[in-house]
């Protein structure tokens, strides 16, 4: 549904109106109060409306609401913020004062209280620009939320050097000493698994990843429990004594989030809820979570939303009675549509949409691919489980400077280098999303515009992380997500890193490994150690570059380009029928070059 403005409407042009209802496009940052675009494009409407604009933010720094007032006020809507009464709310207000200075009124410092805001911001508009701001926050008092504010002064051109988040982060935790640094409640949690005869992991293997998984998340974990069980149990996964016992747990250590290794059904989140207490989260919703969090595309952030959405429709059943309400009154008389149902037909909706908006992204790869296929560029493929040290290969071998932390998930969106081989042959190298056992069929549907760059590449690195100590299972889990792709017979080079980590005995297993791999090479990304026996594996494997000679007409330029972009030129003159070049080129390009050909001649080089 598209958003609206609210206020006073009346007497607004349609290009204005469309103009507001364009504010909700723009983005403020997270970490800043307001961008000097929005703000901008704020002070030209209010200047030119004569009115005050009242524009709400999240935490996010995306706009929530916009509203239209009158010449000296405006009335603000109602939105929804944090239910926690005790914290700020996570909003903040930015608002424009066309009649004159930027000082905040006491009406807008009670709103800031009341509201319990992120702050409370007023632009002054001169000549139809933003001048001046103050800003608000409320200080804590006693270590809770007090009525008393502090305000500051600052030009417009200073809101991106204004700390706003900082100030923000500061209040929250002195209100409470739980938050983070970033501002965001920490949540307190304890893990289970159940441990079934045949299972390739132990409990404790799988305990140990999801630990990993929750730090990712942020949250801080408390303790572990795991079950040994033949089968989950259908109402509770893990049964009844077990999950009272788990009851028990979170009240002993404070804990406010279980978090098991497995999907769960609505019901079983339900039922476990109401036995332990308190929130039930699986491990496909904790790495939703991360993916949500780590998107920064907005292809990456269409793909999560998708995930998202899939893995709540059908979910949407356990989540109690509250959501069966019908309609009454004027206008509704009738059983109606139920909340439930209004939800899943909005959820459905949302999904048709996001998906229409991901084949827009498959086809412009589908195109961009061709384009490099028509080029003559074998494309290489990074592959491997999350946080095995992908994107750190790839600024070892290309000189780069992607992105690359130690946890998981740090990179969602392909990048792509371009990398000499030796005998200078050239290739397009991509990283790609890492795998995880497990991995959610909801995300690999949702990615699957990302991940068809692993089915066009014609050749995968299996990057390992041989510091691992379940690298076997690890292996065994990237395989079993390459053959759910349908990449599971491309040829693949095993990249075993991280040998900078390994003790003496651990290499010796590592080259005993190796062994049993016809293409694979020992690396460090760290250090560089192994690096050129990669570089030789890959090119073994790939289609070699062949030699030739051709007389390209003047009006084939592209072809010209191509060779010089893609090939290695060894001579180049110019005849009245076209140029003629020699030069080493990939298959690809060979082909296309064909028609041109021409036959070698020792002495001179060249003839037709």
């Amino acid at each position: 549904m598209k958003p609206s403005v609210q206020g006073n409407l009346v007497g607004i042009k349609h290009t204005i109106l469309a103009a507001l209802e364009g504010l909700y496009l723009l983005e403020a940052g997270k970490e800043i109060l307001a961008s000097p675009q929005l703000v901008a494009q704020m002070a030209i409407l209010s200047h030119q409306m004569k009115r005050e604009i009242a524009v709400y933010l999240n935490r996010r720094g995306r706009v929530a609401a916009v509203a239209v007032g009158d010449y000296g006020t405006v009335s603000l809507p109602e939105i929804r913020g944090r239910k926690d009464s005790s914290r700020l709310s996570g909003i903040r207000c930015i608002h424009t004062h066309p009649a004159g200075g930027p000082e905040l009124s006491p009406l807008d410092l009670t709103s800031l209280a009341n509201l319990k805001l992120d702050c409370m911001a007023a632009v002054e508009i001169t000549g139809g620009e933003a001048s001046r701001v103050q800003a608000a926050y409320l200080q804590p008092q006693g270590g809770k939320l007090g009525q008393e504010a502090m305000v500051v002064e600052l030009l417009a051109s200073e809101l991106e050097e204004h700390p706003f988040a900082g100030i923000v982060a500061l209040i929250e935790k002195e209100i409470s000493p739980e938050l983070n640094t970033t501002g965001l409640a920490v949540d307190k949690v304890i893990l289970a698994a159940i441990e079934r005869p045949g299972d390739v992991w132990t409990a404790e293997d799988s305990l140990e990843e999801l630990a990993e998984l929750a730090r990712s998340a942020g949250a801080e974990v408390l303790g572990q429990i795991s079950q040994k069980r033949l089968r989950p149990e259908p109402s509770t996964f893990i049964g009844q004594g077990k999950a009272r016992e788990l009851g028990m747990v979170v009240q002993e250590t404070g804990a406010n989030c279980l978090i098991f290794d497995e999907e769960l059904s609505a019901a079983q989140i339900r039922n476990l809820e109401a036995a332990a207490g308190c929130k039930i989260l699986d491990r496909t919703s904790l790495i939703l979570d991360i993916f949500a969090s780590r998107a920064q595309s907005r292809e990456g952030k269409l793909q999560v939303e998708l995930a998202q959405l899939k893995h709540l429709l059908p979910r949407l059943t356990g989540l109690g009675a509250v959501l069966s309400r019908l309609g009454g009154g004027i206008g509704t008389r009738g059983p109606g549509e139920t909340k439930l149902e209004t939800d899943r037909r909005h959820i459905r909706r949302r999904i048709s949409e996001l998906e229409r908006e991901l084949d827009g992204v498959k086809k412009q790869r589908t195109l961009q691919r061709t384009r490099r296929q028509a080029a003559s560029v074998p494309v290489v493929s990074l592959v491997g489980y999350t946080n095995a040290g992908k994107s750190s290969l790839l600024n070892a071998l290309t000189n780069s400077q992607v992105l690359a932390e130690d946890k998981l998930f740090a990179t969602l969106d392909p990048v792509t280098r371009r990398l000499s081989l030796p005998g200078n042959q050239e290739i397009l190298l991509t990283d790609t999303v890492g795998f995880v056992r497990k991995l959610p069929h909801t995300l690999v549907a949702a990615f699957r515009a990302t991940l068809e760059e692993v089915l066009q590449a014609e050749l995968l690195v299996h990057v390992v992380d041989a510091a691992h100590p379940g690298l076997t299972e690890q292996i065994k889990a990237v395989a079993e997500v390459l053959s759910e792709l349908g990449a599971g017979n491309k040829p693949v080079v095993m990249a075993f890193n991280k040998l900078d980590k390994l003790d003496k005995p651990a290499a010796a297993e590592i080259e005993r490994i190796l062994r049993g791999y016809p293409f694979a090479a020992a690396v460090s990304a760290q250090t560089g150690e192994g690096l050129d026996r990669l570089m030789d594996v890959i090119a073994q494997l790939l289609p070699a570059q062949r030699e030739v000679s051709a007389l390209i007409p003047f009006e084939r330029g592209d072809l010209l380009a191509a060779v010089h972009r893609d090939g290695q030129v060894k001579e180049l003159e110019y005849d009245t029928g076209g140029t003629r070049v020699r030069a080493l080129v990939g298959p690809r390009l060979a082909g296309l070059l064909k028609p041109f050909s021409v036959n070698l001649r020792e002495d001179t080089g060249y003839e037709i």
